[in-house]
C-alpha cells in the first residue's frame, strides 16, 4: 500500500511538473523564433496575458473553446506583429517596445475583464478535456503523464519537435538563423531581413499567446487578472537557459515547472515555511539557473539590433 502511494504521489507530481511548465514553454518556443532572427522579445508576459484574456472572453461569449483558440492566435499574430512594427520598422529600443507591449496588455486586459466578466475575472469558463489513450493510459508513472493530456500538450511536443528540424534542417530554418547572425549577408543574398523577422515575430505572439490560452482553457478554466505572474520572464530565462536551442529549452522549462510544482506541495505539507519563501521559489531557481549560465550562453549575434539597409549606388 506504502508502495502505492508514492508511486501515486510521485506520478501526480510529474503530471503537475508537465501541465505547469506547458505555457512557460509555449512562450519560450515563440521567444526562440523572435530572438533566432534577431528580434528580442521581452513581450512575451504581455502576449501570455492576452493570450489568456482572449481564449477566456471568446470562449465566455461563444461556448466554444476552440474559437478561444482560434481568437487567441490571431490576438497573439497582432501583438507580435505590433512589436515587429515597434522594433523592425521603426526601429524602437526593442527592449524599450517589449516592456510598454507588457505594460498595456496587464493594464487593457485587467480593464476589459471586468466588462466582460461583470464586475469580476473569476467567471468559470468551458475548458479543452483531456484525450484518454485506452489501454496505455493505465500505465504507472508514464500513462498519466503521457497518454492523459489535452490536445494542447501533444501540439507542444509536436512544435518542439518541428521547431528543431525546421531550424536545422530546412533551407528557411538556415535562413532565420541567418537573419539573427548575420543580417547583412542575408540581405546582399537578395532575402528580405525585414520579412524575415516580421514573420518570426508574429510566429512568436502566437506561440506565446498559445500558452495564454493553456492557463484558462486547461489549467483553471477561468481568468484572473495578472494570472501570468511573471511566466513571460521565465520562459525568457528559459530561453536562455537552454542556449536558445528548442530541446534545451524544452528542459528548461520542464526544470521551472518541476520547481513550481515542488513549492506547490511543500506548502501543502505545512513545514512552517513562509508560503512567500515559498512562491519564490521558481523565480531564485531562475536566477540562479542564469548567473550559472553566465558567460557561457551565446545569443545570436545581431539580438537586439535593429537592421538598417544600407543604399545601394546604382550602376
Amino acid at each position: 500500500m506504502q508502495q502505492t502511494n508514492n508511486i501515486n504521489f510521485f506520478s501526480d507530481y510529474l503530471v503537475s511538473s508537465l501541465h505547469l511548465a506547458v505555457p512557460l514553454a509555449f512562450a519560450a518556443l515563440g521567444g526562440l523564433f523572435s530572438e533566432k532572427s534577431g528580434v528580442l522579445n521581452i513581450a512575451l508576459e504581455g502576449m501570455l496575458l492576452t493570450g489568456a484574456f482572449t481564449s477566456a472572453a471568446t470562449t465566455f461569449y461563444t461556448g466554444n473553446v476552440w474559437f478561444g483558440v482560434l481568437a487567441t492566435l490571431i490576438a497573439g499574430g497582432l501583438v507580435g506583429l505590433l512589436h515587429a512594427f515597434l522594433s523592425v520598422t521603426l526601429r524602437v529600443d526593442q527592449l524599450v517596445s517589449g516592456l510598454a507591449i507588457n505594460l498595456v496588455a496587464a493594464g487593457l486586459t485587467s480593464f476589459l475583464s471586468r466588462l466582460v466578466f461583470s464586475g469580476g475575472s473569476t467567471q468559470h469558463i468551458l475548458g479543452i478535456k483531456p484525450i484518454i489513450v485506452p489501454g496505455l493510459a493505465s500505465i504507472p508513472l508514464i500513462g498519466p503523464l503521457l497518454f492523459q493530456q489535452d490536445i494542447l500538450v501533444y501540439l507542444l511536443f509536436i512544435f518542439f519537435f518541428l521547431t528543431t528540424y525546421i531550424l536545422f534542417h530546412t533551407s528557411p530554418g538556415l535562413t532565420l538563423r541567418a537573419v539573427g547572425e548575420y543580417p547583412k549577408a542575408v540581405d546582399a543574398a537578395g532575402v528580405s531581413v525585414y520579412q524575415v523577422r516580421y514573420l518570426a515575430v508574429v510566429v512568436s505572439g502566437c506561440f506565446a499567446a498559445l500558452g495564454g490560452a493553456y492557463l484558462t482553457l486547461a489549467q483553471v478554466q477561468y481568468f484572473a487578472e495578472g494570472m501570468s505572474a511573471g511566466k513571460g520572464f521565465i520562459a525568457i530565462a528559459a530561453l536562455i537557459f537552454g542556449k536558445w536551442h528548442p530541446i534545451g529549452t524544452g528542459l528548461a522549462c520542464l526544470l521551472f515547472g518541476a520547481t513550481e510544482a515542488l513549492q506547490l506541495r511543500i506548502q501543502t505539507l505545512n513545514a512552517g515555511i513562509p508560503y512567500q519563501f515559498l512562491i519564490m521559489l521558481p523565480y531564485v531557481t531562475a536566477m540562479l539557473a542564469l548567473v550559472g549560465l553566465a558567460g557561457k550562453s551565446t545569443p545570436p549575434a545581431a539580438l537586439g539590433i535593429p537592421y538598417l539597409k544600407e543604399n545601394r549606388e546604382r550602376d
